[in-house]
């Protein structure tokens, strides 16, 4: 029999910023995506997660939010 897969999922975070000012000009450093994975419990937190944790792209302290 197949285990139940459980409450904990992992899931990865994206700075918000980062994502609106996308440039296409060759700046290696805002091509770059730098991803954060955590664990969350589905059953507690149903709805997406937001975090604010440091960005190295932007270089300062920003809103990270979950992505599928």
């Amino acid at each position: 029999m197949a285990k139940n897969k459980g409450a904990r999922i992992i899931i990865t975070l994206r700075c918000v910023d980062c994502k609106k000012t996308t440039t296409n000009n060759g700046d290696k450093k805002s091509s770059r995506k730098i991803d954060y994975t955590t664990t969350k419990n589905r059953r507690n937190t149903p709805d997406r997660l937001v975090l604010k944790k440091y960005c190295p792209n932007c270089n300062i302290h920003t809103l990270q939010k979950e992505i599928k």
